[in-house]
């Protein structure tokens, strides 16, 4: 990749601690195996937004994947089929919500949203979704403005790329990209502009409408008018909190991603695996916990389950794969998840995910 594309998809904000916390943190948990268990035969399979997967972990919703690769998010989508988990898209995808339940097969899908000022766009999106079998929408809610990004002004990454010095050796070196971006037009946000709701604002183009139009002042209020518009599960993405999580819950929403956007958003926001027992702890029997972010190793999986989580979903786990190798990428660093969570089950004790809960791990003293 560009210099600048692979520091967007690198970086987080400001200083980056919340960044390296969030994978960091899980080295603060221990497991605690049950020794003389039967790990002959080790159950993943579980159910997750009322489908029943594989295995608990979701491929989360990133924005434009193509940015990576040039298969894009139809290229995860056939990986997560091959694995028997939900895979998220995101309104800010390269491919469209058609598109991507074609390629997913019938692997369950939930569609991210962002809302935006026009709700005719949203209840529009809603409707392909239905329409295209999506089972879940997750609402992202900690993006009233953008993150303090500063890698992104330090390599100078924008897409399409801006000219500046400093960034046109490093274009120059992936010709490919810069084809696929400026002449394929592969980087287009295409949910946006498929749309005949904001066909009328898109003259200045699709970025100029997507920052213009995005909503700044969600409330709760918008959480229940969403709820009576989805027929599907309601996920709410970028909570953290007990009260936010209990207000979820109130206002109808099913389940709850635990998120700081990959450290993207607010600097020194609570890494999510520390947020997920006292959640749990709360509100276990009335919301779906997914915890999001920081996941790199099997062991952190099940430290998130037997901490009190029904999933995890991972962003960049992924997207460096799909980066590396396209489709046999994302395939590739599946398969060494999966194996490394069956591994940490077996030495655990632990002979089915339905099993895990906190007498399996503790914090370090």
């Amino acid at each position: 990749m560009p210099e600048p594309v692979f520091h967007y998809l690198d970086g987080g904000a400001d200083d980056e601690v919340t960044l390296r916390r969030n994978t960091n943190a899980f080295d603060e948990y221990e497991l605690l195996p049950s020794q003389l268990s039967d790990s002959s035969v080790i159950r993943t399979s579980t159910t997750v937004l009322g489908r029943d997967v594989d295995w608990p972990v979701m491929i989360a919703p990133t924005g434009a994947s193509r940015l990576f690769h040039g298969d894009g998010e139809p290229a995860v989508a056939r990986a997560a089929s091959q694995f028997g988990m939900f895979y998220g898209l995101s309104t800010l995808g390269t491919t469209t919500i058609e598109d991507a339940a074609a390629a997913a097969g019938s692997t369950p899908l939930m569609y991210q949203l962002y809302v935006f000022k026009d709700r005719a766009l949203t209840e529009e999106w809603l409707a392909r979704c239905e329409a295209a079998g999506y089972a879940a929408l997750a609402l992202t809610v900690d993006t009233p403005v953008a993150g303090n990004r500063e890698r992104d002004f330090v390599y100078g990454f924008s897409a399409p790329p801006r000219s500046r010095l400093r960034q046109v050796a490093s274009f120059l070196r992936h010709p490919g990209w810069l084809a696929r971006a400026l002449i394929r037009k592969d980087l287009d946000m295409v949910n946006v502009t498929s749309s005949e709701a904001a066909a009328a604002g898109l003259e200045a183009g699709a970025r100029t409408y997507i920052e213009r139009e995005l909503e700044r002042s969600l409330t709760w209020d918008d959480v229940e008018w969403l709820r009576d518009k989805w027929r599907g599960k309601l996920v709410i993405k970028g909570v953290q909190t007990v009260a936010d999580c209990r207000r979820a819950a109130d206002s109808g929403v099913d389940a709850v991603m635990i998120s700081n956007h990959g450290g993207r958003q607010l600097e020194s926001a609570p890494a999510p695996v520390d947020c997920i027992a006292p959640i749990a702890d709360a509100l276990r029997d009335r919301l779906e916990i997914i915890c999001d972010g920081g996941i790199r190793r099997g062991n952190h999986v099940v430290k998130a389950l037997a901490l009190g989580a029904n999933a995890c979903s991972i962003g960049r786990g992924y997207l460096y794969a799909l980066a590396a190798g396209g489709q046999p990428g994302v395939e590739r660093a599946l398969t060494l998840l999966r194996a490394e969570v069956e591994r940490t089950l077996a030495l655990l004790g632990c002979n089915d995910v339905k099993n895990l809960g906190p007498h399996y791990v503790q914090r370090r003293l």
